[in-house]
């Protein structure tokens, strides 16, 4: 009975040493600074030393009309080309994933400043109406051609930031600073049939954004529609506040 007895403590010592070590090495988070953009950016962060954590974290935003789009056109106050019409009009959505790599500098244990190298892969969309003069001899008007697609990010870069614990269980996870530096890909589409006078209208008209900063951007023009196509170097800063569940 007494060996009964010392094993049943000895397993409830090893079961309380090994369970209780994974008590508060997780934190499920949400960005509180993104939701009113109409992004959900979730991340879950697992401490494996004292002083290291790793962080996967997803951002969503589905395709929809652009944050605030009603105050941007208002404070543009451009009635060319009805762009304020366009502005309300226009579809953005994103999505993300980021795998992060924390050291605290301080006492560590999920707590206190930290330094986070990350990378990411993210996902842009965007549709809009585009606009074009037509000149036809002594006459002039304007067309629109629908334009459609995505752009695709891989970046990386370092985030500053601080957590705390507000409580047992609750933390707040302060992204103080992060710039990240990558390569981006895209193009976006649109079909309509055009006539040789619009094709060249629009042909002169995209040759502007070919002196776009940074991005290089080429497009091909055809009787069906026109592709336009982006490549170059991506920039992007990352900061937030987000609350924690700590587990």
């Amino acid at each position: 009975m007494k060996k009964l007895t010392l094993s049943l403590l000895l397993s409830a010592l090893i079961a309380t040493t090994v369970f209780g070590q994974d008590l508060g090495k997780n934190i499920v988070k949400i960005n509180l600074l993104s939701l009113p953009l109409k992004n959900i950016n979730l991340e879950y962060e697992r401490g494996l030393t004292q002083k290291i954590s790793a962080a996967v974290g997803i951002r969503y935003m589905s395709k929809g009309s652009i944050p605030f789009s009603n105050r941007v056109a208002e404070l543009l106050n451009d009635d060319a080309d009805n762009w304020n019409e366009r502005i309300r009009s226009a579809k953005l959505g994103n999505q993300a994933i980021t795998a992060t790599i924390r050291f605290y500098m301080g006492a560590g244990n999920l707590k206190g400043f930290y330094i986070a190298p990350f990378g990411r892969y993210a996902k842009y969309s965007a549709a809009l109406d585009y606009p074009f003069e037509v000149n036809s001899g002594a006459t002039s008007y304007s067309q629109d051609i629908y334009l459609s697609g995505d752009l695709k990010t891989i970046t990386g870069g370092i985030l500053f930031g601080s957590q705390f614990n507000l409580g047992k269980h609750i933390s707040l996870d302060w992204w103080i600073l992060g710039p990240h530096y990558g390569s981006s890909n895209g193009s976006i589409a649109g079909k309509k049939p055009l006539t040789a006078n619009e094709q060249q209208a629009l042909r002169e008209q995209l040759d502007e954004i070919k002196d776009l900063p940074i991005v290089k951007a080429n497009y091909t023009v055809d009787a069906n529609g026109a592709v336009v196509y982006f490549k170059g170097p991506w920039a992007g800063v990352r900061a937030g506040l987000s609350l924690g569940f700590r587990f």
